[in-house]
């Protein structure tokens, strides 16, 4: 029975490092799984991006119709994206029968000391720091809310619990959800 599981929260809070460590969990398990990065479609879908909101709204919906795309021909799915509006978790959830989703509680102080070390690998970096000194005022969690869900079916508290503790309680929750097989 095929998945979705949206790993959200902040930038910094840990979702890439999570979402592999989870795919790697889940593939020692026999499990296959897909992560569909955000910042890697973003690349795709808006080659300069501007992140403003309607950028932003064509990136997420794209994502959750990717999701489910996947999802309905048997391919099990890990997003990792910020999601910093609840309406796009909440069309995954509408639109995907086996949809989990996961939130990375960081404080803000850490997700700024560990996006400013971040290589641009996954995600751009200095993101902070430019809606901090105003040069960007599209950062979540510095100039635009990041909406909490009322209830994920996972809380993480980042800041406390490492990558592979992560994934190991996020296998055990989701697993609990569904039989996967």
């Amino acid at each position: 029975m095929p998945f979705a599981i949206w790993i959200s929260g902040l930038p910094g809070s840990g979702k890439s490092v999570r979402a592999l460590a989870l795919k790697n969990l889940y593939e020692k398990n026999g499990i296959d799984v897909q992560i569909l990065r955000s910042d890697e479609i973003r690349k795709v879908l808006t080659p300069h991006p501007k992140y403003t909101e309607e950028e932003r709204e064509i990136v997420y919906r794209a994502i959750v119709y990717m999701a489910k795309l996947l999802v309905d021909n048997g391919k099990n799915v890990i997003i990792d994206a910020t999601a910093h509006k609840k309406e796009w978790r909440n069309l995954a959830r509408q639109l995907i029968k086996n949809f989990a989703e996961v939130y990375l509680r960081c404080p803000i102080k850490v997700c700024i000391e560990r996006e400013g070390k971040r290589k641009d690998i996954f995600a751009p970096s200095k993101i902070y720091k430019k809606g901090l000194t105003g040069e960007s005022k599209t950062v979540p969690g510095i100039g635009v809310v990041y909406e909490e869900s009322e209830s994920p079916e996972v809380i993480i508290e980042t800041d406390k619990i490492d990558p592979k503790e992560s994934a190991k309680i996020i296998f055990e929750k989701v697993y609990k959800l569904w039989e996967i097989s």
